[in-house]
């Protein structure tokens, strides 16, 4: 089914949606974004971005437009909390040739993918709230200033509170984790390498890694916690506080901490993967599908997956029923496994004595055993290529029938 002058409209400009305008463009589909931002702006700090979102990327003819922008990863490494001593080194480098890890800030990589869809047509309205959807065989977008608009085909890419997922499946109830994260940049004062450095605390850890040039270090740090209000990005927080949570991890964790003057608080829930992913022409994508704590780093990752697998399963398709059925059918399954490899991740950096010092001794054994092994234990997520390895094809295509680290 030739996308070729289908009228698209995607809710939310963010990584998922913005991909998704550019893939969708790319095929000659005439893409509308409503944002309701003012600008296409910051949110959060940093992300990694593993092999499988770099494949989307490569295939999308961005990938050196991010190593440009973005430090490549070299290695993992553990960390002690009290002096920051080296528990295992997860080298990348050696043990995971050809696969590309990237430390990239979350606003070059919006503006990369805002500037590449609009280069191919993409239109991007601000200002554009959503106030409710009605699903159907052709969507009708209600927004809060009264108007409304719709398209052959709606994709809500809207995130955590997404008013396409309610359409499709109610509102979802989120489970408090018992966690809170802080995030916050500082300069690197110290020349930190790029490597993401995770300390290991009771109760709690802590992870940096460079940005940019590497002229930045981003900072995640989780704490437990029994309750919380709120979720969301635009908690602001006082530095000491987070120093307060933290005290006791010393070597470069101090350092780092001692130079935050600003930071976000925010609590982090667990949210079911969407039942429904499509009815009619309306479908749903990325954290509006299936929300993940952040433990795998893959939030974005997966939404790149998605924005390729709902373009290449529409356009091999005969109709837009058997092409969204054919989206659910090839990404719910596997988000639902990333999902909850990072649920059950952060426990292992948060343990207490008297299990610490022995499952630190365990995983310094593991890394002068099978260093390959460790490394590569979740090959069955950073070595998957949605894309086939294949560069995207254009809507002019004659052949356009075919194939379109561990913590945050």
């Amino acid at each position: 089914m030739r996308l070729t002058d289908r009228k698209i409209t995607i809710i939310g400009a963010g990584i998922g949606g913005l991909a998704a305008a550019l893939a969708f463009s790319r095929q000659g589909a005439k893409v509308t974004v409503l944002e309701q931002a003012e600008a296409i702006t910051e949110v959060g700090a940093g992300l990694q971005i593993s092999p499988n979102g770099v494949a989307v990327l490569r295939a999308l003819g961005l990938a050196d437009d991010l190593a440009w922008s973005a430090p490549r990863a070299r290695a993992v490494v553990l960390r002690s909390h009290r002096r920051g001593g080296e528990v295992l080194r997860l080298d990348l480098d050696q043990y995971a040739p050809g696969q590309n890890f990237y430390f990239a800030h979350r606003a070059d990589l919006i503006n990369l993918l805002a500037d590449a869809a609009r280069q191919a047509g993409v239109k991007v309205r601000l200002l554009q709230k959503v106030d409710r959807i009605t699903s159907g065989a052709r969507p009708v977008v209600h927004l809060a200033n009264g108007a409304q608009c719709s398209g052959d085909l709606v994709i809500g890419a809207d995130g955590l509170h997404s008013k396409a997922r309610a359409a499709l499946n109610g509102v979802a109830t989120p489970r408090f984790t018992g966690q809170v994260a802080w995030r916050a940049t500082v300069a690197n004062l110290h020349n930190h390498p790029a490597e993401a450095q995770v300390f290991m605390g009771p109760g709690r850890h802590l992870v940096t890694y460079p940005l940019r040039d590497s002229s930045l270090m981003n900072i995640v740090a989780v704490q437990e916690r029994k309750t919380w209000a709120e979720e969301g990005w635009h908690h602001r927080d006082d530095p000491e506080a987070l120093r307060s949570a933290f005290t006791g991890f010393g070597g470069a964790a101090a350092d780092l901490l001692a130079q935050v003057d600003q930071v976000a608080l925010w609590g982090l829930f667990r949210h079911p993967v969407a039942e429904v992913w499509h009815q009619g022409s309306l479908a749903i994508m990325g954290d509006a599908a299936h929300p993940t704590l952040p433990f795998m780093a893959q939030g974005a990752n997966l939404a790149l997956e998605d924005a390729w697998v709902l373009v290449d399963a529409l356009r091999t398709a005969s109709s837009d029923e058997e092409g969204l059925a054919a989206y659910q059918q090839r990404r719910r399954s596997r988000a639902a496994k990333v999902v909850d490899a990072a649920t059950g991740n952060a426990w292992k950096y948060h343990l207490r004595q008297p299990l610490a010092w022995p499952a630190h001794q365990i995983l310094r054994l593991g890394g002068r055993l099978a260093p390959q092994r460790m490394v590569q234990q979740f090959d069955w997520i950073y070595g998957h290529d949605v894309t086939g390895g294949t560069p995207a094809p254009t809507g002019n295509d004659p052949g356009a029938g075919g194939p379109i680290t561990t913590l945050a």
